[in-house]
């Protein structure tokens, strides 16, 4: 009975904390299964932040899948071509590595071996993964919606979370520019 009301108390705060969200540092992501609310972190990454808010801005991320899913680790996405090496046309990101950890529902950039490599692909970590604390530029967190991520198509630690039949971003919105986006 106290995990119920643990978990009670958790979605009151959480829905009690989305409310409080500068919309213009809010990403939501439209999912089939519903909507995922993400608190942008522009004091840890202000260029990162950035890069996200002006991409959804013009759509990129509309119907762009998950195209790496691994259970307990992270869901992958940014990709157009879902094949995980694509990007979009901007210059890529210097890194903002920062103290936040990486831990369940942080949103993180995505990169090559190359440091200063992100650009468009970031993932949104399902457990606690230490080794990638300060390698990593985190730039957000989800306050409400994680159980939809928690949702989606997954591939394998064999197949380094490849799906198959990946989920989508329908949408990809700031919430200051409202529904329509």
């Amino acid at each position: 009975m106290s995990r119920l009301l643990a978990v009670a108390a958790m979605a009151l705060c959480t829905s009690a904390h989305a409310a409080t969200l500068d919309p213009e540092n809010t990403l939501i992501l439209e999912l089939e299964d519903g909507q995922v609310v993400i608190e942008l972190l522009p004091d840890l990454a202000p260029n990162h932040v950035e890069r996200l808010k002006t991409l959804a801005r013009q759509g990129f991320y509309d119907g762009v899948p998950f195209h790496r899913v691994i259970p307990g680790f992270m869901a992958q996405t940014g990709d157009p071509t879902g094949t995980g090496a694509g990007g979009s046309d901007l210059p890529d990101l210097d890194a903002e590595f920062n103290r936040e950890p990486h831990v369940r529902g942080i949103v993180s950039m995505a990169r090559t071996s190359d440091p200063n490599s992100a650009n468009s692909q970031f993932f949104i970590m399902f457990d606690s993964a230490p080794s990638l604390n300060g390698q990593y530029t985190v730039f957000g967190r989800v306050v409400d919606g994680m159980n939809h991520i928690d949702n989606l198509n997954a591939g394998t630690m064999q197949n380094n979370g490849a799906v198959r039949n990946p989920d989508k971003i329908l949408k990809a919105r700031v919430a200051a520019d409202g529904q329509g986006g």
